[in-house]
């Protein structure tokens, strides 16, 4: 079962396929993650929304 390397949540065979380059072995960051999100080919910490 596919899950991500950076929270340890379960992702789906399909956003594994979509969102995972072929170096690595899962998902470096999923929708779960509130600490990091995708940022093009990166990932990159969440900025707060906060001012």
């Amino acid at each position: 079962m596919p899950e991500c390397q950076n929270c340890g949540s379960f992702v789906t065979e399909a956003y594994v396929r979509v969102f995972t380059p072929e170096v690595h072995d899962g998902p470096r960051v999923c929708p779960n993650c509130e600490d990091k999100i995708r940022d093009g080919n990166d990932v990159r910490e969440a900025r707060s929304s906060r001012s």
